[in-house]
């Protein structure tokens, strides 16, 4: 089965350098038209030239494909509903996002700037709402549409000097986990990419003999999965140097303790058991919290 993207419209963010470079060159060499977003700033977002995102415009251009450069931050919301009008003039349409734009500015929590927490959550975590905000209403006229959130592995799991990263991370989970079900009925698709590859932002934590095994092409498939049109909705896929998993929001099958004054120490004493991920499930949606809720007071009676 070939991934053939020609004739779609896709915008990804952050798309200078690194990641987000390698899926805006892959996408326009399968056929699609490329917006490349990059306020072409520093690793913490600092500064901003369009520069970066033009280079690779030229290399798109050179390669015999289309595409433009865009400078808008993702934190701008008429900046961002500008680029995509600008697309929707250009082409007609829109079919993908890749929210892939993110800056860094790591310390431990006992030392970061609240200023430093916020910036990152509005880069990353608003940033993709207001992508997705202002394509929604287009993938929606059209019935079709694709989008990626990069989500990270220090959001599903924890890094130490990343709260605001963390946080933003999985924030972002959290969005496409709705967002699929809202988009469902108008075929529009919404997973999550959480990538492990040696980019500027990442490029010292890794030992210098794996630089190469962790290059951003290698994460460039698993976008380009979750882009295409039989993409599945509703997924984290992990990525890094050719091996790819998926990461699941489980709930165990729990147990039932009842109510009262004595609830919190019948806990206490069962919570071995109630996280014994035995026969855990991944819900369909938030109501099957509930639903499992419901069946555990009826097996108690």
């Amino acid at each position: 089965m070939s991934l053939d993207f020609t004739g779609r419209v896709a915008i990804v963010t952050g798309a200078g350098g690194g990641l987000g470079r390698q899926h805006a060159l892959a996408l326009a060499k399968r056929g699609a038209k490329v917006v490349v977003n990059d306020l072409g700033g520093a690793v913490d977002g600092s500064g901003g030239s369009v520069s970066a995102a033009q280079a690779v415009v030229d290399e798109i251009v050179a390669a015999g494909g289309e595409a433009f450069a865009n400078g808008a931050s993702v934190t701008d919301f008429d900046a961002v509903q500008a680029m995509v009008k600008q697309a929707v003039d250009t082409w007609g349409r829109v079919d993908i996002l890749v929210n892939n734009a993110g800056i860094l500015r790591d310390k431990s929590f006992a030392k970061m700037d609240l200023a430093d927490f916020r910036l990152v959550l509005e880069v990353h975590l608003m940033g993709a709402v207001h992508c997705a905000k202002a394509v929604w209403p287009f993938m929606q006229a059209q019935k079709y549409g694709r989008i990626v959130m990069t989500t990270s592995s220090s959001g599903l799991y924890g890094n130490f000097g990343q709260t605001n990263y963390g946080a933003a991370k999985l924030a972002q989970v959290g969005f496409m986990q709705t967002l699929a079900i809202e988009g469902e009925k108008h075929g529009i698709r919404v997973n999550a990419l959480a990538p492990t590859a040696t980019t500027r932002m990442t490029e010292n934590l890794f030992p210098q003999d794996m630089v190469a095994a962790f290059s951003p092409q290698n994460v460039v498939p698993a976008m380009l999965v979750l882009a295409s049109e039989d993409a599945p909705t509703r997924a984290i896929l992990c990525a890094g140097a050719g091996g790819f998993e998926a990461a699941h929001i489980t709930l165990t099958r729990g147990v039932h303790v009842g109510t009262g004054d004595e609830a919190p120490e019948r806990l206490a004493a069962q919570l071995a058991r109630v996280m014994d991920r035995t026969g855990e499930t991944v819900p369909g949606s938030g109501a099957e919290q509930g639903a499992n809720e419901l069946r555990l007071v009826q097996s108690a009676r």
